[in-house]
């Protein structure tokens, strides 16, 4: 599969045409900071499992289209311009696919970049059509933890969340740190800028830093889940968690022919 690979003061990315997918984040000691399943699968249209999916034109099935987070993944996409150090993608839709449910033309530049310690992704949607675009987006970043029994996320006290295992239930975070002990997959609404996610295990903590997308997403699939999926390995879940900037149940964006909106996120790796 063809790939675009960066560097910046020893650290690493691989970013795929195929979704401009980013598939690989690692650090000057060659340890990896995203998750990608052992058993993924590289065959286009397929997504892929782990690194950074983007959900676009749709989250989940908040949406119009009848399968999950849009078709952007599945598409290849069109490198644009590349540097030691960062690449955009750009990913052009006339309107005409999406059976018949997406008939809004636009195109996408996906834009990661390294900076030492930092990764910032970017989502760039323009509107190339006569009427607005409803959309909502994700970036469905998947984060490589030593252990998730010892790892930590810290910042989303007091954010209301919809609980997807209980039928988009509202409810209300009121723990200053978040463990994952089972299933769990929340969108919290209104999220702050800032999320921390801290691998005991690994001996490293991850600053996120989100601006464009109001809300943000935790996801691990447990047990029974991964044991569901193919292209997950059944014990898998032990090593991973998804905190995912997005577009979500704030609301749909509804941009206006000729407009362009911009989000992006920023992850910083530190020692602790």
């Amino acid at each position: 599969m063809d790939k675009v690979h960066l560097q910046s003061q020893g650290y690493t990315a691989a970013v795929t045409h195929h979704g401009a997918h980013l598939i690989s984040w690692r650090a000057p000691d060659g340890q990896e900071l995203l998750f990608l399943s052992k058993n993924a699968i590289f065959a286009p249209p397929k997504a892929i499992r782990g690194g950074t999916p983007v959900c676009f034109p749709q989250f989940g099935m908040l949406g119009p289209l009848p399968t999950q987070h849009g078709f952007a993944r599945n598409k290849g996409f069109v490198l644009e311009h590349k540097t030691e150090s960062s690449c955009t993608m750009s990913l052009a839709y006339d309107g005409q696919g999406g059976a018949g449910t997406f008939p809004h033309p636009f195109t996408l530049h996906v834009t990661t970049s390294l900076e030492g310690a930092t990764l910032t992704q970017e989502l760039k949607v323009s509107n190339t059509g006569s009427n607005a675009v409803p959309f909502t987006a994700a970036l469905h970043t998947y984060y490589r933890v030593g252990d998730i029994s010892q790892t930590r996320v810290e910042g989303l006290k007091g954010v209301s969340y919809r609980d997807n295992l209980q039928q988009l239930k509202e409810e209300q975070e009121v723990q200053d740190t978040i463990r994952v002990e089972d299933e769990i997959d929340r969108i919290y609404v209104n999220a702050p800028s800032s999320i921390k996610l801290v691998d005991e295990a690994g001996k490293r903590q991850l600053s996120i830093e989100k601006s464009g997308f109001p809300d943000a997403v935790l996801w691990n699939p447990w047990i029974a889940k991964a044991k569901g999926m193919a292209d997950f390995g059944d014990d898998e879940y032990k090593e991973m968690v998804c905190i995912e900037p997005a577009v979500a149940i704030s609301g749909p964006v509804k941009l206006d022919p000729g407009a362009t909106w911009t989000a992006k996120q920023s992850t910083t790796v530190s020692q602790l």
